[in-house]
């Protein structure tokens, strides 16, 4: 079907857009621990303290609906005083989420320390994805891509070291030193962003997008909404459920100590897998935006999350082998990173760029959902007895998501499109 084209779109594109995604991507791998290092400390806030671990994880829970579900309200911020403010207050909040993870010692205070850094990681998360969503609406699955890569891929620099410094004894050291660290250079980065004005952007001409801006009231009223919500939230639950419980899952198997060795260096396999998940899930987010960019966002989905559900069934089947681990842990992220670049991009393609800050926040809110299954996932476990039943569960979660996005939510786009372009004909040359 034809894009809408009664008058072309002719901006001057500005060359600082591209030092806005630079921004962006620095932003979001100064954020990128709070999430995905926190299966490193989990096995020792047990060790010290001695509570159940799915006590622990309720920390973690915490934290992806915090992050989740106050970004409509972080959207509501960005709409009115602009990127700079929020990330900057994001920034604050991150730094101190793990100051206050390295004094506590109660389960309240790691709760705590969850709230303030779902509070950040969201205002950084969510201002970051608008930005590039703004900027680039002719690049839009790639732009995204790369800055939801930042925090795929950002925690890969620094797992190290946080990992040698908690095994040295001092995981309350390694959270304050990293905490100070990360929120300093958030709060430098977002000294330097901005939105793009309306004669700075230009529209894809292979992929469709509405020239409509609909309000967050207007997009709630759209059937596809519910149905993008549906399968983020399926798909972003199995890989929620690995960021949050490979470090469990790899002990319970019997691979997290073995030495992976390959010549020029040995590791162990849980340190290596969660360096090469960091990797791949980072390079998936660009890699899948771009491939939308040209083949268009239902048909990548399908893609990407069939691929996932597969990964995950033969995680669970070969996992107990410790170089089949290391290697379908990373195939899981590669084809799991993506669902952040596709969704986001998904959303401004129908909905518009100018209250996008809201609408893909509530669109946002699935990744809360997801993280109500990341207790749930070791109750499972303590039950059957095996990691297998949780892996096979989220799988099939992944393929139905695969069959949605090419059976229900491709017809449902191409007719909202086309009800778009025939209540506005004249879209194109309102928004010029």
């Amino acid at each position: 079907m034809a894009l809408s084209s009664t008058a072309p779109d002719q901006p001057v594109v500005s060359s600082n857009r591209w030092l806005q995604i630079v921004l962006g991507v620095v932003c979001m791998v100064a954020a990128a621990n709070i999430q995905y290092a926190w299966t490193l400390f989990v096995p020792e806030i047990q060790k010290t303290f001695g509570w159940d671990r799915a006590a622990i994880q309720v920390a973690f829970t915490i934290f992806v609906v915090v992050q989740t579900w106050l970004t409509p309200i972080e959207g509501y911020f960005i709409d009115k005083y602009g990127p700079s403010r929020v990330v900057m207050f994001g920034g604050l909040m991150t730094g101190a989420a793990w100051v206050v993870n390295s004094y506590a010692t109660s389960l309240s205070g790691f709760y705590l320390g969850s709230v303030l850094g779902g509070i950040g990681v969201g205002c950084v998360y969510a201002t970051c994805i608008n930005n590039a969503l703004k900027w680039f609406p002719d690049k839009r699955g790639l732009a995204v891509g790369l800055t939801a890569g930042g925090y795929g891929a950002g925690s890969a620099l620094t797992i190290i070291p946080i990992a040698k410094m908690i095994d040295a004894g001092s995981y309350a050291q390694a959270f304050f030193t990293f905490g100070l660290i990360q929120g300093s250079v958030i709060i430098l980065a977002s000294l330097f962003m901005r939105s793009p004005a309306k004669d700075e952007v230009k529209f894809s001409t292979k992929v469709l997008q509405t020239r409509r801006d609909y309000t967050l009231g207007e997009a709630l009223r759209t059937p596809v909404f519910y149905v993008m919500l549906l399968m983020f939230t399926c798909t972003v639950t199995g890989g929620l459920m690995a960021v949050a419980q490979l470090g469990v899952i790899a002990t319970d198997l019997g691979v997290k100590n073995f030495q992976v060795n390959l010549y020029f260096f040995a590791m162990a396999a849980l340190p290596f897998a969660l360096m090469l998940d960091r990797v791949m899930n980072g390079i998936s987010r660009p890699l899948f935006g771009w491939i939308s960019d040209r083949i268009g966002r239902e048909k990548t989905m399908f893609i990407a999350f069939a691929m996932e559900g597969i990964g995950i069934v033969a995680l669970g089947y070969f996992g107990s082998n410790p170089w089949a681990f290391v290697i379908l842990s990373g195939i899981v992220f590669l084809a799991w990173g993506e669902v952040y670049s596709l969704f986001s991009a998904t959303a401004a393609d129908t909905f518009g760029s100018k209250h996008i800050g809201k609408i893909y926040g509530v669109l946002y809110c699935a990744k809360g959902f997801a993280a109500l299954f990341v207790p749930v996932g070791n109750l499972i476990m303590q039950a059957t007895g095996t990691w297998s039943t949780v892996l096979y569960t989220v799988a099939t979660m992944d393929l139905i998501a695969a069959a949605l996005a090419v059976a229900v939510l491709r017809p449902m786009l191409k007719q909202h499109h086309l009800n778009n372009n025939a209540a506005v004909p004249n879209a194109a040359l309102a928004h010029a």
